[in-house]
């Protein structure tokens, strides 16, 4: 999750679960019925995937990259969440639409070797040379969600996210979003608006050039600021594969992402980058459940 989550991204969270669960009835008496109405909801959910995305090799980049993200998520009721892709979280308050609580995620360093993530498979850039790597950063804050009532109460769900760097930055993020999620037929499919906005902090890791960096790659030394990093639109199409998806699911997943003048007006990007951002990916999912 370099800002973008998808695009941009992080390393595996190893998780094993064992799911077997024997249950026998008393033998004076025969099995019982389920029953009526839907299925209880699991205490547990642990999907198990592979995302295989192509994106910019790094965020601003002109280059383009194959990475292979690995996507495991845990989850426990409607509780707490953990995954590569959307960080550990609880939701402390889960009332009348509204969901608050602490997150926390990582943010995976930049080589200048290639600017890819550590699960770049091919392709890459070479336009960092001289820039230096950039560390491992952890975010950690908090978050507010709220869906409204009514007919769309479960469809749309509006977002912010805030969190305090530390590690490779140790800058403020605060991350907006609105996303439509629905169904359609045996598809279930989303739609996102998303947009980041940082510190000075951030930013000038990331898109600043220092005096010593511009020396060594050449570029023009660039001071940056705090305000809207990118701005964009994501998506999702995901069909289930068997009955209930008892054999997992595809997603087709996109994204188009434009940077914001505080990243895209920097020397690195107006020389060797580009302000327009686009990704593609399909991902597989398997998911288990258990009490």
């Amino acid at each position: 999750m370099n800002p973008r989550s998808l695009a941009t991204l992080v390393a595996a969270i190893l998780l094993a679960a064992t799911t077997a669960q024997a249950q026998s009835a008393p033998a004076a008496s025969p099995i019982a019925p389920r029953p009526a109405g839907p299925p209880p909801t699991p205490t547990w959910t642990l999907t198990v995937g592979m995302v295989p995305l192509v994106a910019p090799a790094w965020q601003g980049s002109r280059d383009y990259a194959l990475s292979i993200f690995p996507d495991i998520r845990v989850a426990y009721k409607d509780v707490a969440f953990a995954s590569v892709q959307e960080g550990f979280g609880v939701n402390v308050i889960n009332r009348d639409g509204w969901k608050i609580g602490p997150i926390a995620r990582l943010r995976f360093g930049r080589r200048e070797s290639t600017g890819g993530s550590p699960f770049l498979v091919t392709g890459g850039s070479d336009a960092l040379r001289g820039l230096g790597n950039i560390g491992l950063a952890g975010e950690f804050g908090g978050f507010v969600q709220y869906s409204p009532a009514g007919a769309l109460g479960r469809r749309v769900a509006l977002r912010t996210e805030v969190r305090q760097g530390t590690g490779g930055h140790e800058g403020l993020v605060a991350e907006p979003s609105i996303r439509f999620s629905d169904r359609a037929g045996a598809f279930r499919y989303s739609l996102a608006l998303r947009s980041t906005f940082a510190s000075a902090k951030y930013t000038q890791v990331y898109f600043g050039v220092t005096p010593d960096q511009a020396a060594r790659a050449g570029l023009s030394a660039y001071r940056t600021g705090s305000g809207l990093v990118s701005a964009g639109i994501g998506g999702t199409l995901t069909r289930p594969l068997g009955k209930r998806g008892q054999h997992g699911a595809i997603t087709l997943l996109a994204g188009y992402d434009c940077l914001g003048n505080v990243a895209a007006d920097s020397t690195l990007i107006r020389g060797r980058g580009r302000r327009d951002q686009l990704s593609v990916g399909l991902a597989y999912g398997y998911r288990f459940t258990w009490k």
